[in-house]
């Protein structure tokens, strides 16, 4: 079953979809450009490694509202290994020669020549939409093992040397980088990082508004990612961090200014979130979220595609961390996760499902109507 083919019931009589409107309602919020790509609605869907995969992607793809979708973060010297081994393309490209455009893809090393060897395949072999440049990722193995993502922007001037030599390896593909505030609190230099990446050539940027130290702890910071907008000419700010409903995607455009807005973690659980974010910057009432057989059968959905690539072993040991997330914010979502996490094969993990998936009500209020931006 594909999720075009689900009815979504809304769970109460003020929830209930408009009637087909003779035309659709005008974006009032306007089309983001990347290069000579267009993003409409400005809603980005993040890379998240581990989870962005084509099956997620498809999901989100079928619900619709997300106006550029991007793979998982790809290893750029891993890349080129298995290249000079003639080994199978990274199981992060699954899906990114067949499917529809626009598309990202998001590499990260630290060597300007590695990153504009891959970026120039992804761009003329791939053919994807966008290159991404990844300086913000704060997990150890890549920032202090690897020196990479966030552990760059320490250095901003290497950050510039990468962008320009990666730009001119993918021209005219657009090329775009994503930071975060800077290594710590006390070390905030999210400004300085975002003059050079345009000096550099950038066609766009997305900053999180946490630093690296700060991983997902705490809040976003929006305010200091606003304050970065002023200092830029001809780039759009994309921004991401903590965008978990319609309405706070609303609020990001009508209070900070971005261009654009990428939505992250919240998205892995509830992939329908890009169509009510892009309902809610048209005017139009919000998608209600889906009942919950509706959200089992899009959870069985996702599983079979990813067992569709990987065989039902290791389909099912990648489908346990999704499994968990589509139960969270549901009653009963503990005691589903604790079975799903220990299911190995794909008898157990459709019992799983089928006996103990949340049958409580969604915790999650769906916005019935949200106040559109003025100035966005």
């Amino acid at each position: 079953m594909r999720l075009t083919d689900l009815t979504i019931r809304p769970t109460s009589s003020d929830l209930t979809r408009p009637s087909s409107p003779a035309a659709p309602a005008p974006l009032l919020v306007p089309p983001l450009r990347i290069g000579n790509v267009v993003v409409d609605p400005p809603i980005l869907q993040a890379p998240m490694a581990g989870y962005t995969n084509f099956a997620f992607r498809q999901i989100v793809r079928e619900f619709g509202g997300a106006g550029l979708q991007a793979t998982e973060m790809v290893s750029a010297r891993g890349f080129v290994w298995l290249t000079e081994q003639e080994c199978e393309n990274p199981d992060r490209l699954w899906g990114v020669k067949e499917e529809a455009r626009p598309l990202a893809v998001q590499m990260w090393d630290n060597d300007p020549e590695t990153l504009a060897k891959v970026g120039e395949r992804l761009a003329k072999e791939y053919e994807v939409s966008v290159v991404d440049i990844n300086f913000g990722c704060p997990v150890k193995d890549v920032s202090e093992r690897a020196h990479s993502g966030s552990y760059l922007l320490r250095f901003p001037e290497k950050i510039g040397a990468i962008v320009e030599r990666v730009v001119k390896a993918c021209a005219p593909t657009p090329v775009t980088a994503k930071i975060r505030l800077g290594c710590s609190r006390d070390k905030i230099n999210a400004i300085e990082v975002a003059k050079v990446v345009e000096a550099s050539g950038a066609a766009a940027l997305t900053v999180h508004g946490r630093t690296a130290a700060d991983f997902f702890k705490g809040s976003a910071d929006w305010e200091n990612i606003a304050a970065i907008k002023p200092h830029l000419k001809r780039m759009p700010l994309i921004g991401n961090g903590d965008l978990d409903s319609a309405a706070k995607v609303v609020e990001a455009f009508r209070r900070y200014g971005v261009d654009g807005v990428m939505i992250a973690r919240a998205s892995l659980g509830r992939p329908w979130l890009f169509q009510q974010a892009a309902a809610a910057l048209r005017g139009q009432p919000i998608p209600p979220e889906p009942t919950i057989e509706e959200q089992k059968a899009c959870l069985l959905h996702h599983y079979a595609l990813v067992c569709e690539r990987f065989g039902d072993e290791r389909g099912t040991t990648l489908m346990r961390k999704f499994a968990c997330n589509y139960a969270q914010g549901l009653k009963g979502a503990r005691f589903f996760r604790t079975h799903a996490a220990k299911v190995l094969t794909k008898v157990e993990f459709l019992a799983v499902v089928e006996e103990h998936f949340p049958r409580g009500q969604n915790l999650v209020a769906a916005d019935s109507r949200i106040p559109l931006p003025t100035n966005p």
